[in-house]
C-alpha cells in the first residue's frame, strides 16, 4: 500500500514519496538485524559479469559507498517501508572471494537516505536521516552514533565528506532547502547556505578545489558554492525537471554531471554553462544517482527508477556502453570502487546490494 510505482502521484521526483504518500504510524525502533538467519548471498553471472549479491530483509537500499581505505568494505544506507515510514539501518559489508558478508549494522529510528565514509578515519561513517538529523558512526565502537547533529527541519537526503587535504568537513543537503557544513568534532553546524527554491537532493564536495561544493535541487538548478561566500557562485538551470543527483569529474575540476526526472544526464563545463557539453538519453524513468569513474576520465554511470544501471563513455559518438538490469525495483545507490578498476556497487529497493564489474569495463579504455 505504501509502494508508489513509476508514474504514480508520488513521482516523478522522489520528494513525493514522503510528502504525498499516506503515512502509517511510526514503528518502534528494532533490534540489530540478525544476518545469519535472515540474509543470504548469491554469486551469479549476468551479462558476462560476476555479480555478488547480499540481501538485507525488509530494508530498501538508498545509498551505497565503498570505503576509501579498505578495498573490500562498503556501506549501505537502508530504510524500512521504502523510506516512507519506519526506521533505517546502516549496513557495513565485506567483500570476500565467496561473496559478501556482514561486518557491522547500526539502527536508527528513521529512514537513512545517504551515507559517506570519513576521509581521515577508516572506521567512521556519516548518514543522513528522514528525521532531519545527521549521524556519525564508528565501526570500531558499534554501540550507537558517536555524534548526532540535529539542525535540519526536514529529511536529510545527501551527505558528503570533504575530499581535499586539510579539510575534515561534512556536507548535508535537506528537503528544508538548506545546505549545512559540519565539523565532526563541533556540536553545531559551521555554516548554513540558502538559495535553492525547492528540496535539495544532492550535495557533493569538489574533489579538486578546497571549500567548493555542488548541489542539485527540485528547483531544476545545479549550483556551485564556496564556503567563504554566502550565495551560490554559479547557478545553472540544468534541466527542465527536478535534478536528483550530481557528481564532479575526478579528472577535470570544471566538469560535472547531473541526472534528472526528465530521464537524461547532462555534463556541464563551468567555464561555459550556456549549454551542456554532453546530453545522454536512454533511461525511461527518473535518474536517481550519477557517478563519474575514478579510473576513466570519460566514463560515468547512472542508476534509475527504471530498475537499470547504465554506463556511458562521453568520448565516443555513441556514448551508451552498457545497460545492466539485475534489480527488480528502483535502483537508488551507486558507486565505483576506488581500488579495483571497473568494479561497481549498487543497491535497490529490492532489498539487495550487488558488487560486479560490467562487461564494458572489463577491458582497458
Amino acid at each position: 500500500a505504501f509502494h508508489p510505482r513509476p508514474g504514480s502521484t508520488a513521482f516523478p521526483g522522489s520528494h513525493g514519496l514522503r510528502s504525498t504518500a499516506v503515512q502509517p504510524p511510526p514503528l518502534p525502533r528494532v533490534k540489530a538485524l540478525t544476518f545469519h538467519s535472515g540474509c543470504y548471498l548469491i554469486v551469479r553471472m549476468v551479462d558476462s559479469a560476476l555479480v555478488k549479491t547480499f540481501r538485507v530483509p525488509a530494508r530498501h537500499g538508498y545509498a551505497v559507498e565503498v570505503s576509501p581505505f579498505f578495498p573490500s568494505r562498503l556501506a549501505c544506507a537502508t530504510s524500512q517501508y521504502y523510506g516512507i515510514a519506519g526506521c533505517g539501518t546502516l549496513v557495513v559489508l565485506e567483500q570476500t572471494e565467496a561473496g559478501i558478508v556482514p561486518f557491522r549494522s547500526f539502527d536508527w529510528n528513521d529512514s537513512l537516505f545517504d551515507v559517506t565514509w570519513s576521509e581521515n578515519n577508516e572506521h567512521v561513517l556519516v548518514t543522513g536521516s528522514g528525521d532531519g538529523s545527521v549521524q556519525i558512526w564508528d565501526t570500531a565502537s558499534p554501540i550507537g552514533p558517536l555524534q548526532v547533529f540535529k539542525e535540519h527541519t526536514q529529511e536529510v537526503y545527501s551527505v558528503d565528506w570533504s575530499q581535499t587535504r586539510g579539510e575534515h568537513l561534512v556536507l548535508s543537503g535537506s528537503w528544508d532547502q538548506t545546505i549545512k557544513i559540519w565539523d565532526p568534532v563541533v556540536k553545531d553546524s559551521v555554516s548554513t547556505f540558502r538559495g535553492h527554491g525547492s528540496v535539495i537532493y544532492s550535495t557533493v564536495w569538489s574533489p579538486h578545489i578546497p571549500g567548493c561544493f555542488a548541489s542539485a535541487s527540485g528547483d531544476n538548478t545545479l549550483r556551485i558554492w564556496d564556503i567563504k561566500t554566502a550565495g551560490a557562485r554559479i547557478v545553472i538551470p540544468a534541466h527542465q525537471a527536478e535534478i536528483l543527483s550530481c557528481d564532479w569529474s575526478k579528472y577535470d575540476q570544471n566538469v560535472l554531471v547531473t541526472g534528472a526526472v526528465d530521464c537524461t544526464l547532462r555534463c556541464w563545463d563551468l567555464r561555459n554553462t550556456r549549454l551542456p557539453v554532453h546530453h545522454l538519453a536512454g533511461h525511461t524513468y527518473a535518474i536517481r544517482r550519477v557517478k563519474f569513474s575514478p579510473f576513466h576520465a570519460s566514463i560515468l554511470a547512472s542508476c534509475s527508477y527504471d530498475f537499470s544501471v547504465r554506463f556511458w563513455d562521453v568520448s565516443k559518438p555513441d556514448s551508451a556502453l552498457e545497460t545492466v538490469e539485475h534489480h527488480t525495483e528502483f535502483v537508488c545507490g551507486l558507486d565505483f570502487s576506488l581500488h579495483i578498476p571497473g568494479q561497481v556497487v549498487d543497491c535497490a529497493w529490492d532489498e539487495t546490494v550487488k558488487i560486479y564489474t560490467p562487461a564494458c569495463l572489463t577491458v582497458s579504455h
